[in-house]
This record gives C-alpha cells, structure tokens and sequence, in this order.
C-alpha cells in the first residue's frame, strides 16, 4: 500500500499537562479557536460565541477529562520484510482510544499495518503490549487489544453525523508527548485517497494537529466521534485554502465491530486491489505511481496514463473509479482498464488482487 506523506505516524509535540489545570488550558485554547476561525472567515471573534464555548466545556468538563484519560499512546515496530516500512517507516508512533473494558483499543490502520510488536502507553508512562486484533482496509480503522490491563476507564462512543457545525470539539493525542486542543469541523464530506481508500461522511477540523495519526475526536460530551487520519491542504474541500485535518467517522465503525473483532476485518476490505495511485487533475484521472509488483505494474500500466473507463463505465475522478471497482464484490477477477496514453488509446487488463492476501505478517500469525 502507497500512502500520501501526509498519512504517515505523525510528529509528536508537547508533553501532557497535568490534570488539574485542564479545563482552564482548554478555555484558554478555545479563545485561539475562536479568533482563529474568525480570522479565516474574515469576521470579528464575537465574545458571545467564545462565553457559550467556554460554558460548555465547564459543564461537561468531567465527561471530557474521562474521554481524554482514555487516549493512550500507541507505539508499533514492524516487521522486518514489511513493505509499509517504505512509506510508514518500520517504528510508529500514533495515538489510540480505550473503548472497551476488556483492553480493546481503536486505533487508525495504518499505524498498525504489518506490525510486528504493539506497545500502548497510558497517562503514567507504562509500556504495556498489545496485539493486533483487526486492520480494516475499507474504513482505516485498525484495533489493538491490551495484554495487561491498562486501569482505565473506555470512552464512550458518539453519534458523527450529529456533530453540529457549531459545536466545539477536542482533539486528543497519547503516549509520552500528549497534546490537547479545541477544534471545530468545517466540512463533512466524502473523502477519497489515491491510495485506493474511500469513505463516506469523513469529518475535517481545523486548526491543523501534527501529531494526527489515532488520535480521537471528541465531542462536547466527552463522546468519540472521530479518528485521526490526515492533514489536508484544505479541510473545507473548496474556497481558499485552510490547513487541517480529516477523522474517520466512529459512525462507520459501529456496523463492523463485532466483525472486526470476530475476522480481524469486515467484509467490505475483501475487494478488488490494483496497486493503482491516480491523482485527478485538470478533469482527469491520471496515474501518479504503481505500487511495486502490484497487478497494475504487472498490466503495463505506467505514471503518466490517463485512466478513462473501468469496465465499460466511464470514470473520471477517484470517487467513480472506486465505485465501479468495487461494485463487483469479487476481490480476484479481470478488470478492464480503458487508457490514454500519449493521445492514444488503450484496453489493458488487470487481474485484481485481494489487497488482504499481500499484508506480511509476524511468524506463526
């Protein structure tokens, strides 16, 4: 799997604060929110909105101290023939979120991809290992159990699609260098990546968090609504850029749960894989790079060619490509690939792969 440089485990920054200045910190970081959105809107920061932000974070402030004490670090050495190392690096670090009281930890996928050894770090410091329960190529989510318990209490999870657009929400990271701030969402909607990755009602908030990778989206309640997964250049899809980021939607992970923790994946990750990273630019759907020894290197496809038609189906975004791929539900099967190369163009097939059946995976696994 390819992924962009801004889906790699993010940097880590400051070190956690201590509990009992919390709320004030927190308040004191929504008055930056507030000017800051203001500032990007080009409107005066009324102090109406900071108070009744203010407010609400006072009233839930236990429910919220709870949701954040149930993030933990998450640190992950891959395998030693791993081919996510080249993208991902063979030592992650990222963040998770506590959501079961038997050590269940949620985490985003990639942190976990081909992951040889897992360590959780809670609040005090502990290293304490975990093994990797699911990696759900279709959401992003991947899911890690404790084999010790950590003494915490789980987060309670929220409903995404009722986030309002002006909720206050926080961002939480783990592990030694835990951070926390406030943030608000500025656009919801579906997110494609060239890595063959889509989702539905993906959540974008700014401002910007470096150290994305697992952290958790919190709600007013003290609620996980989201998991971190990117930056992107602009969080609110169209208008003038503005820097931020983009949660999975803890929506998608309630229907796939218990799959996941049955199969270690749902049902939807067993889909047509190409190895295929295409980019859309000026109208069109070219290729950027082909995963190495992927079905779409092994069809001759190359950087540069014009993808227009899967199939028979026209295509000519990553939204369109995806949705005509995966409507067969048959992960192995021949793909017709319609191109553009040079002004001419081609028909190449391609065998598709179950992307599942490539992953490495540590000896006696």
């Amino acid at each position: 799997m390819v992924l962009p440089s801004f889906a790699r485990p993010s940097s880590r920054r400051s070190s956690r604060r201590p509990a009992t200045p919390w709320l004030s910190w927190a308040v004191g970081l929504t008055a930056c929110l507030v000017l800051c959105v203001a500032a990007a809107a080009a409107e005066p920061a009324p102090a109406s909105a900071l108070r009744a932000v203010a407010e609400r974070i006072e009233a839930h402030k236990e429910a919220l101290a709870r949701a954040n004490a149930a993030v933990v670090g998450v640190e992950v050495t891959a395998i030693e023939d791993a081919r996510s190392i080249v993208t991902l690096g063979k030592e992650r670090q990222g963040s998770g979120i506590l959501i079961g009281d038997d050590g269940l930890v949620l985490t985003i996928g990639y942190l976990i991809l081909e992951a040889d050894h897992v360590d959780l770090v809670p609040a005090d410091g502990r290293r304490v290992p975990a093994r990797v329960v699911a990696y759900d190529v279709a959401s992003g989510f991947g899911l890690v159990q404790a084999l010790a318990p950590l003494g915490l209490l789980p987060a309670r999870l929220g409903v995404s699609s009722a986030i309002a657009d002006d909720e206050p929400l926080l961002v939480a990271s783990g592990g030694d260098e835990a951070d926390l701030s406030i943030a608000r969402m500025v656009s919801r909607r579906a997110f494609s990546g060239y890595w063959e990755y889509h989702i539905e009602g993906a959540l974008f908030t700014v401002p910007a968090r470096t150290d994305h990778s697992g952290a958790a989206l919190f709600n007013a309640d003290g609620e996980l609504v989201g998991v971190g997964s990117l930056i992107v250049g602009n969080a609110r899809g169209q208008g003038p850029a503005l820097r931020g980021n983009m949660f999975v939607p803890v929506d998608l992970l309630k229907p796939i749960l218990p799959e996941l923790r049955e199969r270690g994946s749902s049902r939807h990750s067993r889909r047509a894989w190409l190895g295929l990273n295409c980019i859309e630019f000026e109208g069109q759907l070219r290729v950027m790079r082909l995963s190495p020894d992927s079905p779409a290197e092994a069809a001759g496809l190359a950087p540069g060619d014009v993808v227009v038609a899967v199939d028979g189906t026209p295509v000519s975004d990553l939204a369109s490509l995806y949705r005509v791929l995966w409507s067969d539900e048959r992960a192995e099967r021949d793909v017709l690939l319609e191109i553009r190369r040079s002004g001419t163009l081609l028909s190449l097939p391609v065998r598709s792969i179950d992307r599942m059946q490539t992953l490495s995976r540590p000896p006696g696994v």
